[in-house]
């Protein structure tokens, strides 16, 4: 796995993911929990080609700031950059934005798992 894989991943902003239908806030905008979505997805995306066969990675922490909100009908594109490799540790820089700039940022930090090993802990 190298630093620099990257991946962006696309939305338009519609009612189902909207702050009101998430019950994340009262308006009709992107909601905070759809972004941290996005952004992640872009992070899974960005390294699946190139993990070991059976292993995939599960998010462990993220830290994001939202901007700014985007309006019902607004493309968001999130944007993961790996910077670090540790071992399973994987970290990334994230950006999201719109049609009008940047709406999110952020890190987050994946690690890479055996799949099978990972779902026999919930026995």
């Amino acid at each position: 796995m190298e630093k620099g894989l990257s991946y962006t991943s696309k939305t338009i902003v519609n009612r189902n993911n909207t702050a009101i239908a998430m019950g994340s806030g009262d308006l009709e905008v992107f909601a905070t929990p759809a972004l941290v979505a996005l952004m992640e997805n872009a992070a899974k995306q960005a390294v699946e080609n190139y993990l070991p066969e059976g292993s995939t990675t599960v998010g462990a922490q993220i830290q994001t700031s939202h901007i700014k909100p985007s309006a019902l009908g607004e493309e968001v594109t999130a944007t993961a950059v790996l910077e670090e490799v540790e071992g399973r540790k994987l970290t990334f820089r994230l950006k999201a934005t719109d049609s009008q700039g940047i709406v999110g940022e952020g890190r987050h930090i994946r690690y890479i798992v055996d799949i099978c090993r990972f779902m026999s802990k919930l026995k």
